[in-house]
């Protein structure tokens, strides 16, 4: 049966809200040390010009009903045609994102500072964790939760005995760590450089393949059905017309 603890108000003052606070402004010094690391690059006129094409794409295909069925035709064929459509990318010049980033040094260099500013400042402050704040019962969850998130929250304490709604000091830093995107959001702004979750999962890939999207948008436009939402317009707005002005 779990047992009920009594945790002390010195773990609060000395152990909770001192490792909240140091999370907070490692946060905040890693996006300036981030941002300050960011090198400028000139944007890639193809780049643009794929992303615009696509916005237009899309434009069309959301569009599609209230324009005649003629000029949605010749509006497609430009677009999607097999031979000079700018949505089409032959099979043999698709660029290959990887070649790309290993052919530039600077976005290569670029990847590696956003790692290194990522990774040297968990490695640190989890040391510090583990080191000064290791084996404490630092909270209470106030709702009863199942045994499966026993792992989750009580890391670094081997007693069964102990209910789950007790979080260990080790589990604090990783709830802070993973669960602090929204305040970052209200300090910094939405575009920070401050979220772990999306860093880890840019790292497993090295690039944006833009032929994928391409080709997507024009997958997307060739099973457009047109159906003619304004049936008649011309002749309805004439007779409107006709009886104002009689």
């Amino acid at each position: 049966m779990a047992e009920d603890l009594v945790l002390d108000t010195a773990i609060r003052d000395w152990v909770l809200i001192p490792l909240s606070v140091v999370m907070v402004l490692i946060g905040v010094l890693r996006y300036f040390v981030s941002k300050m690391m960011r090198s400028s690059q000139t944007p890639d006129a193809k780049i643009i010009k794929e992303g615009q094409v696509i916005i237009r794409a899309r434009n069309l295909r959301a569009a599609a009903n209230f324009i005649p069925l003629k000029s949605f035709r010749a509006r497609r064929v430009y677009f999607s045609n097999e031979e000079n459509g700018l949505l089409h990318v032959p099979k043999g010049q698709a660029p290959n994102p990887q070649a790309q980033m290993f052919s530039d040094p600077n976005m290569a260099m670029d990847m590696m500072k956003k790692n290194l500013s990522m990774i040297i400042p968990q490695t640190l402050t989890f040391a510090w964790v583990n080191f000064f704040f290791s084996g404490f019962v630092a909270a209470k969850i106030p709702f009863p939760l199942t045994q499966r998130f026993r792992s989750m929250l009580q890391n670094g304490i081997d007693l069964s005995t102990v209910d789950v709604s007790y979080v260990s000091s080790r589990s604090w830093y990783f709830l802070n760590l993973f669960g602090l995107r929204g305040l970052f959001s209200l300090i910094l702004g939405e575009e920070n450089a401050t979220d772990d979750t999306q860093r880890m999962m840019q790292m497993s890939g090295f690039g944006f393949d833009p032929s994928k999207s391409l080709g997507a948008e024009k997958d997307g436009l060739d099973i457009v059905q047109h159906e003619w939402a304004l049936p008649k317009f011309e002749q309805r707005a004439e007779a409107v017309l006709r009886k104002l002005v009689s």
